[in-house]
Parts: structure tokens; sequence; C-alpha cells
């Protein structure tokens, strides 16, 4: 059961819980006792000297008054005192079980593989993230509370009624089956309609995220009439899937309302009718017509209770079916970190994404010695970036083998292997930070004269200073204060600045200009010593200088050589070699 996870999932705070659910089930004691005392204060003003008062020890009727006047303060008192705690730590709890998932939920979506990203949207994500666990938090903040004391409420006043008179106890109970089995029903038919809102609450979301992430795409097309009918037609099918919820959850509260009416009659009448036959004290019968709404009233919240219950139960299989998704790549117990010099030897490597049929990689083989620059070259979807996709450990490859300084790829600690790789792609991403940020994100640990070097280093330092603020000015929401060769150059910056064995540039160059490139060509030389470079372009100019190019084609290697070696060859290389310079 849903709701049995989301508790065994808050082990951690169950002290907290207990103590909660203690000073509920107190505060609703208290709150029902002042009808007790009701019942008492007529029995005293009816029979005096013979109450029920008098009995226990206080004789004259004025002081049984003032004794129950106190009772009736202490118990208000009381009844405040835990109604603050149990406020207090409901809504402590909720919010700590709140963060406690969405910190886990966003640890594992970081742990995830990449593929599971590519059939996620982002929107939906952030809609669980958010929408769901808050839902959650709403339920745990009030429902449970109300469960709880509504479950107090028929236990202790049943107490009294079975003390006072069976028989009416019996008959103010009678609702209660009709109300729990309207209530199991209306929630069988409430929880898959509370399901269907919040994946319509994920869609919208997704939607109007890729729409603001795409604005200018949307504004370049005039296309923002067509968008905002799309969202308006995506939020009316939300709207609907609440309305059928709605419906389910409103049909609830009349029918418990008429179950309440009858046993509240069945109560006032027959109560009274022995009242007047005298086999029922006057005093007891104030008592039970006061408790039979304490009994019973209650129940016109379940309504709420229940709805509150449903949405976030419907959230929480969400959240829960997110922490169940598998993480395929992950370490082992046997994976090490490991000092790596830049050594990659690739045997026998054959791949296939699980969404096509044909294989992306076949029969790889590759030799690059630390401290070389190795180039792939080839047209889009040959098979260039999946072998830095095996590499970075974002895949798992079907066949073939992996080595780095002579240790597999399986058996190297995933945080130490991508910590020694820099990676620059195509698809760079800069957060909405400074300038300055975005560089140190390479290393949390490096001064400003090492993050300008850096900077330099990428070519990046001269425009950065002809900014606003200098490195201090922020790039704005997905980097749309820069230009994208301006994006390529601090992403090149950020990743020298992690000094890394392993340098990858998968399309780096594609967004510059020609002049950029020229000085980003001239500063790997630099950017080369020491370190394996490897380079995937489009532009051969780009990779000229290179130790070896490979032309990759279908998923095969076709040839490998320097520059030179390869235009003697007169085949793929050359052939793409004369389309970009004319035959220069």
């Amino acid at each position: 059961m849903t709701l049995f996870k989301v508790l065994s999932y808050g082990k951690g705070f169950k002290a907290q819980a207990i103590w909660a659910s203690i000073c509920s089930v107190v505060n609703k004691l208290f709150d029902i006792a002042p009808e007790i005392l009701i019942g008492i204060a007529i029995d005293v003003v009816i029979n005096q000297e013979a109450s029920f008062v008098a009995k226990l020890g206080v004789v004259d009727p004025k002081q049984q008054l003032y004794v129950l006047g106190i009772l009736t303060f202490l118990i208000w008192a009381g009844e405040s005192i835990f109604q603050y705690l149990y406020l207090r730590n409901w809504r402590e709890l909720a919010q700590k079980i709140q963060h406690k998932f969405r910190v886990d939920c966003y640890g594992h979506i970081q742990r995830m593989d990449m593929h599971f990203f590519e059939h996620q949207s982002s929107g939906r994500l952030t809609s669980i993230l958010n929408d769901d666990v808050n839902q959650l938090e709403r339920f745990l903040n009030i429902g449970a509370n109300d469960i709880l004391q509504v479950t107090t409420s028929v236990v202790a006043v049943g107490a009294v009624f079975f003390l006072i008179s069976t028989k009416l106890a019996l008959l103010a109970f009678s609702p209660i089956p009709v109300i729990i089995m309207g209530a199991f029903y209306f929630q069988r038919k409430a929880e898959p309609r509370y399901t269907q809102v919040r994946e319509k609450a994920g869609e919208i979301a997704a939607a109007i995220n890729t729409n603001i992430a795409g604005v200018a795409t949307i504004k370049s097309f005039t296309k923002e009439n067509h968008e905002q009918q799309r969202i308006a037609a995506i939020s009316d099918s939300y709207v609907k899937a609440n309305e059928s919820a709605i419906k389910v959850s409103s049909a609830f509260t009349p029918v418990i309302r008429m179950a309440i009416l009858t046993g509240f009659l069945a109560t006032f009448i027959v109560g009274g009718l022995d009242t007047l036959n005298g086999d029922l004290a006057v005093g007891a019968y104030g008592v039970l017509v006061f408790l039979t709404q304490r009994l019973l009233w209650p129940f016109r919240d379940l309504a709420n209770t229940m709805d509150l219950y449903e949405r976030g139960m419907a959230s929480a299989r969400r959240i829960l079916g997110l922490l169940d998704e598998p993480i395929h790549i992950k370490d082992h117990e046997q994976a090490k970190y490991v000092d790596l010099t830049g050594n990659i030897l690739i045997e026998k490597l054959t791949f296939k994404y699980p969404s096509q049929k044909a294989a992306a990689l076949s029969n790889i083989n590759l030799n690059i010695q630390a401290g070389e620059t190795h180039a792939f070259v080839g047209q889009t979807g040959s098979g260039k970036s999946t072998v830095i996709k095996l590499l970075m450990r974002y895949y798992h490859a079907q066949q073939g083998e992996i080595t780095l300084d002579n240790h597999s790829i399986e058996n190297i600690h995933i945080q130490s292997l991508r910590s020694q790789i820099g990676l620059v792609s195509q698809a760079t991403f800069l957060f909405n930070d400074s300038v300055l940020a975005n560089i140190k994100y390479g290393n949390d640990q490096a001064s400003e004269p090492e993050i300008i070097a850096a900077a330099k280093l990428a070519e990046a330092h001269e425009f950065i200073e002809q900014l606003e603020h200098g490195y201090h000015t922020n790039v704005g929401e997905q980097a749309s204060k820069l230009s994208g060769g301006q994006v390529q150059r601090i992403a090149l910056a950020r990743a020298l600045l992690k000094n890394p064995p392993i340098l990858i540039l998968d399309e780096a160059t594609s967004a510059v200009d020609n002049e950029t490139e020229a000085a980003i060509q001239k500063s790997l030389k630099k950017i080369a010593i020491d370190r394996t470079v490897i380079i995937i372009a489009h532009r051969l100019s780009t990779v000229v200088n290179a130790h070896k190019i490979h032309v990759i084609e279908s998923g095969e290697i076709l040839e490998s050589g320097s520059h030179n070696d390869l235009l003697k060859l007169n085949g793929r290389y050359h052939k793409l070699w004369h389309i970009q310079t004319g035959g220069m």
C-alpha cells in the first residue's frame, strides 16, 4: 500500500511521528471532554446533592459548579497546548519528509543513466520534484492528523456510549459502517482519476517548460498564438481531469451527512424517550446528545481528508515510481579510484542504442597513447560521439572493452573516471550565474588568477573583459547574453581549469568564427602538452595537426593516419578534404 511505503520512508523521523500522534490523540480527548462536562453540569443543576459529582465528595452544588468550571478551564488550556504541539510537530514532520523525498529524488535523478533522460521530459521530472512532493506534504500536514483524530473520537466516544447505554451506542454507531464502506467505494473511484490529474499536471509543466526554453524559435516562426492555443488545450485537459475527480469527491459529503443525520436522530429520539420513561438520567442524555455530534460530525470532513489522501497518494506513487527507476550504470564493489595518465585502449568495441536497430559502433579498435591528440571525423550519425559516450561511461558496450592505463573502464570508479576527463560538447550548458562562477565550476578551489589563465588559454579572456561587468557578468538563462562562440570558449576554459589528463572536444569549435577557431587552434598546442586530447569535428581544418585522424562511417573506422597520410590514401578523408577546401 502506498501510504505504508510513504510512512516507512520516514522511519528516520519515527520518534517525532509518535510524539505528533500522541499530541493529536490527547488533543482530541481534551476536545471531547467539554461535552461530558456539560452533561455533568446538567446533572448537578437537576440533582444537586444527589449528583454524580456529589458522589465524588463535593456535596454543595455551587462548589460542584466551581469544580466543573476549573476543570473546563484546565481542559481548554490542555486542548490549546496540545493543538499547538500537534500542529507544530505534524508540520515539521511534513516538511522534513518533503525535504527528504525531494533531495533523494533529485539525487536519484542525478545518478540515472543517460538513456533515462532521453525518454523523459524535464517538465515531468520538475513536476514530480515540485508539485507532487508539495501535494504529499499537504496530506502529511493535515490529513494524517485528521485520520488520527477521527479514530480517537470513535474509540473514546464509543467507550462513553457503551458505559452509559449499549442500545444507544449501537444506534449511534450504525452509520459508521456505511460511512467507511462509502469511503472505500469513493476511494476506488477517485484513485485512477487523481492519478490522471497528476499525469496531466506533468504534461502541462513539460509543455510550459519546453516553450519557455524555445521562445526564440516560437517568435521566429510567429507561432505565439498557436502555442497559446496548444497550452490552453493541455490546460483544459488538466481542468477536465480535475473536474472528473472533483465530481467523485464532492458526492461523498452529502452521503456522509445523511448517514450522520440518521445516527444523530436515533440518539436524539430514542435517548429522549428513554429519559422521559426514566430509563436514562437527564445528564446522561445530555452527554450522549452532545457526544453524538463529536462522534459523527468529524466524518463530515472525511471527504476533504479522502481528497487530500487521494491527491497525496497519487503524487506519492509518482515519487516512489521515480525512486524505483533502476540505475544500470553504477560502480561495483571492486571499483577503484585511479590516477590516469591518458593511455586509452579500445578493443573490438560494439554498441547499439536500445531505440535503434543498427549498431552505432562495430568492432572498433584504437590505441591512443598518453599525450597524443586523436581526432574522429565523419558524417553526422556515423558514431563519432558514441565513442565519447562510452568513454564517459554514459552507456555500456554490448561487446568489447575500453582500458585506461591498463585498468578496465568497468573497474574504475565513475567519479574517478569522469573527474579526470574534461568534456566540451557541442550542446554546451552554462548556469544562470556569472562568467567567473561558470568557469570555476571546473575547479571549486581555483583562484581568480588561475581562472583568468584558463580563460586566456581558451581565447576567452579578451571578450570577457569587454562584457559589462567582466568576469562578474551574469550569462543569463541558457546563456542568452552570449553568442554561441563565447559560450563554447567559456566551456573550454571551464574544462581546462579542471586540468584533466584527458580532454575531449566534441564539436567544440562548431559555433565559433574562423578567427576564433584559428586562435583556439593555436592554443591547442599549449593545451595538448602532457595531455591526451580527443577531437570530434566536422571542420577538417580543426584536426590537421592531430597525431592521428580516424574516419568513421556507419559505426566503423574506414581510415586512420595523420593528415598527410590520409591525403595520400586518396580515400574517404581525401574526398572530405576536397569538398571542404574546394580542392586546395
